[in-house]
Order: C-alpha cells, then structure tokens, then sequence
C-alpha cells in the first residue's frame, strides 16, 4: 500500500497560471511587488562523464531575491542578454508578468524559494549527495530521483527529459522505460530518444519528469494527465524547485528539489530535498 508523506499545508493548485495568480494576490506571504531582484545570471555548462560516449549542454537562468535564488533552465543561446537587464533591479510582480515564460519560472521560484525555503517544516526531507567526481554525484543525484517512484507495480515509465544516470538507475531496478526529449537524439545505450510525449502517456504507467517543463510549457498535460489517472509523477526539479512542491496532491506525487547551486557546479558534499513519495 502507499503511504504519501505529508506535504505544504496550503491547497493545491491546478496550474502554473493557478500558482501564478495566488502569488500576484499575496497568498504565500509578502507583496511580490514590494520585492526586488538584486541579480540576475546565467550559468552555462557543457559535460561528457568519463566513460559516457554521450555529452550534453546546460544553460540556465537565475534570478537572486535576498537570500534565495530561483532558475530555470532555457535552450542555449536562447536568452538575450537583454532578459538579463529587464530582470535586475526589478521587482518580483513585474517578472511574473514578464513576456518570456523562462523569466517568469525564474521569478516564480525564487519568490517561493523566499517565502517557503526547503526545510523540514515545509515538508522538505534532506537526503545528501557526497563529494566525488561528475559521474559519481550524477548517480547519486539519480538513486535519489528515481527512488521516489514506487518499488513495485511499474511496468514502464515515461522519463521526460532525458538524463543518462537516471535511465541507469531504472535498468539497475529492472524497470522499462520511455526516453522523451524535444531534441530528440539516442540515449548512452543507443535507444532512440521519442520526441512526442503526449503519445506516449497512455503507454506508460508512472512519470518521471524534469522541471524543465515548466520552462518549455510541457508540464500542464502531464499534471493533468496524472491527476486525471492516479498514475505517479516525480518531478526532478533544478527548474522550479521551489515551484514544484506546491503541485503535490494535485497530480504530482514526489519532487527531488535541487536549488543552485546545482551537484555539477561543485565537487564538494550538497542536498537535495525530497517530498512526497512513498516510505
């Protein structure tokens, strides 16, 4: 039987323009429009672990208000340098009207990042990834993703947004899976890499999904298709991480929240944080 763990004490929301709305009113604390962005930055990585024949590129998109800093990640190259101006020295209200959906993520997380950091008391459950080389915090990274799905009863599951140690850690569970990417491409085993998700969610028996969906517009089908079926979806979250967790009980059954810094800027001991799942 599963057992979920308790989560944020607010109602859930439906929708990312739900969430939006509540924030613009005040309902998560502070007026966004009395809160200002201090900085705004971008990090930019490119990687191939020893032993991998596939490499990849980030970029991604981080904003600073106070002590919290809320990302989301974009295509490389995407960003103008121009978002960068209209994001510093702006305040939260503005960017959550801003033109750019990325932008608006950014502001939406670092908002909530604010007002509801990952602690225990907002349901946070610290599990930690040790100091190493990429490869060896990639897949430590993947144990504590993946691991929030059901032990048993999954045949297949949908792996929306494509990471090499992830798909590794559900072959070492024995669970099949379908690789999903709007780039499209071949995983590290040579699988083709489906680009179409929606035709793949009836195939498939739980979600397993990156945040960043939430900057690309591709998280709503997936919410509702999960709230719709009972069917799980953990959400890996460096995009969003402090967004994620509000969508708990309204579709999304688990989140592996990374704030920045990210377990690839840094050799050294980190955290992600855990909600929802199974114990």
């Amino acid at each position: 039987m599963i057992t979920l763990v308790p989560t944020l004490p607010e109602p859930s929301v439906r929708s990312v323009d739900d969430l939006l709305g509540r924030v613009r009113a005040g309902a998560y604390g502070p007026d966004p429009a009395g809160q200002r962005v201090a900085l705004a930055f971008t990090t930019v990585q490119a990687v191939r672990h020893e032993g991998r024949s596939v490499g990849y590129r980030n970029e991604v998109l981080s904003l600073r208000l106070d002590a919290a800093v809320g990302s989301c990640a974009v295509e490389p190259g995407a960003l103008s340098p121009a978002a960068l101006d209209d994001c510093a020295s702006s305040t939260v209200a503005d960017l959550l009207d801003h033109p750019l959906l990325p932008v608006r993520i950014a502001a939406l997380d670092a908002y909530l990042m604010h007002v509801r950091p990952h602690t225990p008391e907002n349901g946070a459950r610290p599990y930690p990834i040790p100091g190493g080389g990429t490869l060896q915090r990639s897949r430590a990274r993947a144990r504590a993703v993946a691991d929030l799905l059901p032990e048993t009863g999954l045949e297949r599951v949908l792996v929306v947004g494509v990471v090499n140690s992830l798909l590794e850690r559900l072959r070492e569970r024995g669970t099949a899976y379908a690789p999903c990417d709007l780039k499209g491409g071949a995983t590290e085993w040579g699988e083709p890499v489906l680009t179409d998700t929606l035709a793949e969610l009836e195939r498939c028996d739980a979600i397993l999904a990156s945040g960043m969906t939430l900057g690309n517009g591709t998280f709503q089908p997936l919410l509702d298709h999960a709230a719709a079926t009972g069917k799980p979806l953990v959400m890996f979250a460096q995009t969003g991480s402090a967004v994620l967790p509000h969508f708990l009980g309204a579709g999304v059954s688990a989140v592996s929240a990374e704030p920045y810094p990210f377990f690839w800027l840094d050799g050294g001991p980190g955290l992600v944080h855990r909600y929802g799942g199974t114990r």
